[in-house]
């Protein structure tokens, strides 16, 4: 449409179709497609589909969501933001977690390159060579990663992970390790060797809350840049892959910036489950 050219759809039109999309779906789907709400609505399908753009609906799209049910979510919280946004001094803020059973994947068939008009082509099924687990433990203040790979994912190999993080930080420097809630990291063989060493705290995330560790974001971005597109023929190929995107990060560190405080998440989840309790499911 010109600009200045009258608009040939009404509002009362345009609000029974938010109406409809919003509150209803058809009778044979479980969700409204522009074809069908075109019909439904007597507009054409490129004017629904121009409705739900400025109004940003996509009824195709779904996501998942989980809540914590930690009876201590908001301490945790608290807890773990207070670290990222004011870091005590004289220490060490690390966000800590293993990336398991990655596996290392050889498509079936050599991929066909890019080249000009055709973008990147491969197989859709592949060969499995294997898997190695991945322990990372993120930097906050300055991005650089330490990180050990080891074929299992026991407390075992998370116990001589500690000991590389032990040898790797000046010894006059406190650690302040950010954990998930993953039995590895109680164990009585975990918890023996932190009692032992006081200059190690541990905060741990509330249960089904892994997105308030920093160390997520590092993890999708090796997923990302090196794991999802990379054709490794054995283990060895794989933990190659990796420390060849671990080196380069520590070479030129970026540390992620966090920006809420623990009041704006709090306020967002409490007004997300609002909105769940009024959904009517």
């Amino acid at each position: 449409m010109n600009p200045g050219t009258p608009r040939r759809t009404s509002d009362a039109a345009v609000e029974r179709l938010l109406a409809l999309t919003l509150e209803t779906t058809p009778k044979a789907a479980t969700h409204w497609s522009s074809r069908d709400m075109a019909k439904t609505c007597g507009l054409s399908q490129s004017t629904v589909s121009r409705i739900w753009r400025a109004f940003g609906l996509q009824p195709h799209r779904t996501e998942t969501f989980k809540l914590s049910q930690d009876p201590l979510f908001i301490e945790k919280v608290r807890d773990v933001v207070g670290l990222y946004v004011n870091p005590p001094d004289k220490a060490l803020v690390l966000c800590v977690d293993e990336k398991a059973q990655i596996q290392a994947l050889d498509r079936t068939r050599p991929l066909l390159p890019m080249r000009p008009g055709q973008i990147e082509r491969r197989t859709h099924d592949y060969r499995r060579h294997g898997t190695t687990s991945l322990f990372a433990a993120l930097n906050v203040k300055t991005g650089e990663v330490i990180g050990q790979l080891h074929q299992r994912q026991r407390s075992r190999e998370f116990r001589t992970f500690l000991d590389t993080i032990e040898a790797t930080v000046p010894a006059q420097l406190n650690v302040h390790l950010i954990l998930d809630n993953y039995g590895t990291h109680k164990t009585a063989l975990i918890r023996r060797w932190l009692l032992k060493r006081p200059r190690f705290h541990v905060h741990f995330t509330p249960t089904s809350a892994s997105w308030l560790n920093l160390v997520e974001r590092w993890f999708a971005l090796l997923t990302e840049k090196q794991l999802r597109r990379g054709v490794h023929r054995s283990t060895h190929a794989l933990r190659d892959a990796i420390r060849a995107y671990i080196t380069p990060t520590n070479e030129q560190p970026k540390p992620f910036v966090w920006t809420k405080t623990a009041d704006e998440i709090l306020a967002s989840v409490a007004r997300f489950c609002h909105r769940t309790s009024d959904s009517g499911h």
